[in-house]
């Protein structure tokens, strides 16, 4: 039952520059799942036809994706969990962590732009995983870059090997469809079409004549030539290197208008690795192992506004999870209890009896979890790899509606919970002072802030660019390096001291001065050590 239930799953994220039509691809593969019946818009203008993946007000406003979502459907007999993420740069905490509970990655590129700096980010952190890619080159009904050109410029911009397993017969205004290598299929393009295309050709052969009268002469010759070209000059497609990282199958078409889009899926799903093993500070845990364990990578708040809810997204990594039975929390060391576990559709949540590895649930919490908490059946381990951030950017939380204010704590500590941000506390004064690496994520903050607990704020800068958690094996040392430094020490949520550098030479001078004393970039310097 375990290794079926396994092999059935398929759990991938998808990655991308923003505007790339990442989370138009996402929709596109929820209607060919049936999990919906209409895609959305991320338009601005088209504010009712919001994006499904896209459920925070900010998002639906914007037109942007500044949190991850987490999408499960049927198809093919298969169970596909998708975890669609941001794009934009200063939420890519969230999707480096978010890659941490994938098995492999769906990477769209748009045929216009090419490679762009976040897709360059983003793939190094797959390679560093040695995590499996399929590229999705998009919009290829729009004058973009040569299809040999831009297959040249991914090798040579994300360090890897490709191999086209479908092929776009033209470019934007000559665009015709695509002919899929690895099935020997042709599927014919026309603009607009909304409904979900199963108009397949079969062409067994590109000699064959049927071909000129279906595309005409010149793009029968053009597509005959180009395919003899991708078959001489890239090497034949190997699954192995796919699962190894080392070589990404890449497809064409337009997500906007259903085209490439079940070519990639079904290929997906046909080579894509099922769920798999995970590291932990003492071991490997194997997914068909019989008891149940799983970790946190991701902590929403308010994902209901009627509702004041708060879920941990757990992805299960061994064993099977059930509703109403006990798991033991390894940091706080106590057993919990979970009677509303959930899946999700965006912001449709449906009650989980059962779950297993390679799935994503939602955990409803008081307060018990933070990224990279781990459940298990009882064994100590945690699990390792997930990220956490020192941050770029420092400002002072104001609080602007002194009626409010037990609202602003409230909600500034709920969001520093999912990582939006870091949260810091000085003396005297109890000044709040947030850090975060990006410059919008201060403007989500304060409107989640405002839409979410109705608390109002403005923020005020700082001349702070750096924050080292501070520690050191000599008690007295401690004390007194935090006492005449005071005007630089700020506490984290667990009440862990931080120095607030105005630069690395007030670093220095501090390390100077205190050698007994150790400066660590992340909050998660001594469960770091602990693992290595």
């Amino acid at each position: 039952m375990q290794n079926r239930e396994i092999k059935k799953r398929r759990t991938f994220g998808i990655i991308s520059h923003p505007d790339a039509g990442k989370t138009t691809l996402t929709e596109k593969l929820l209607l060919f799942g049936g999990a919906i019946q209409k895609a959305g818009t991320v338009k601005r203008n088209k504010a009712e036809k919001t994006a499904t993946s896209d459920f925070m007000e900010i998002e639906k406003q914007r037109g942007i994706s500044v949190a991850t979502s987490v999408m499960g459907f049927e198809y093919l007999n298969h169970k596909i969990n998708i975890l669609d993420t941001p794009g934009h740069k200063d939420f890519a905490e969230d999707t480096y962590r978010t890659l941490t509970a994938v098995d492999s990655v769906i990477l769209v590129i748009d045929s216009v732009k090419g490679v762009e700096e976040q897709t360059r980010k983003l793939m190094q952190v797959c390679r560093m995983r040695h995590t499996p890619v399929i590229i999705f080159i998009n919009k290829m009904d729009r004058e973009g870059k040569e299809h040999f050109d831009l297959l040249e410029e991914l090798e040579k911009e994300l360090n890897i090997s490709v191999r086209p397993l479908s092929w776009p017969i033209g470019i934007g205004s000559t665009f015709k469809g695509v002919y899929h290598l690895h099935k020997h299929k042709l599927n014919l393009y026309s603009a607009n079409k909304k409904s979900i295309s199963e108009d397949y050709i079969p062409i067994q052969d590109l000699a064959d004549t049927k071909l000129d009268e279906i595309l005409g002469e010149k793009a029968s010759n053009t597509l005959r030539d180009e395919v003899d070209l991708v078959d001489s000059v890239f090497e034949p497609f190997d699954v192995s290197l796919y699962r190894s990282g080392y070589l990404a199958p890449v497809f064409f078409g337009s997500a906007i208008n259903n085209f490439g889009v079940q070519e990639l899926l079904e290929t997906f799903i046909e080579i894509a690795p099922e769920p798999q093993g995970r590291a932990t500070d003492t071991r490997f845990v194997e997914p068909d192992e019989k008891k149940f364990t799983g970790f946190v990578f991701k902590i929403h708040a308010n994902l209901d506004p009627k509702h004041r809810d708060r879920i941990a997204f757990c992805r299960i990594c061994s064993g099977k999870f059930e509703r109403n039975t006990f798991y033991h929390h390894v940091r706080l060391n106590k057993n919990l209890k979970f009677a509303s576990p959930t899946s999700f559709m965006a912001d449709n949540k449906s009650l989980v009896e059962e779950a297993w590895p390679g799935d994503v649930i939602g955990l409803y919490d008081s307060g018990n979890f933070k990224i990279g908490d781990t459940l298990t059946e009882g064994e100590i381990m945690n699990f390792v790899g997930i990220p956490s951030f020192s941050p770029e950017i420092f400002k002072e939380l104001e609080n602007t509606d002194p009626f409010k204010t037990k609202q602003l704590e409230k909600g500034i500590t709920q969001l520093s919970d999912e990582g939006v941000a870091q949260l810091f506390t000085q003396n005297p004064g109890n000044r709040k002072i947030i850090g975060t690496v990006g410059e919008l994520q201060f403007e989500v903050i304060q409107f989640r802030l405002l839409q979410e607990y109705g608390a109002s704020c403005r923020f005020r800068p700082m001349n702070t660019s750096k924050a080292n958690w501070v520690s050191s094996e000599d008690p007295e040392v401690l004390a007194k390096f935090l006492y005449s430094n005071s005007s630089k020490i700020a506490y984290d949520k667990e009440e862990r001291p931080v120095f607030l550098a105005g630069s690395q030479w007030d670093i220095d001078y501090a390390l100077g001065q205190y050698p007994k004393i150790q400066f660590h970039e992340t909050s998660e310097w001594d469960r770091a050590e602990i693992s290595a």
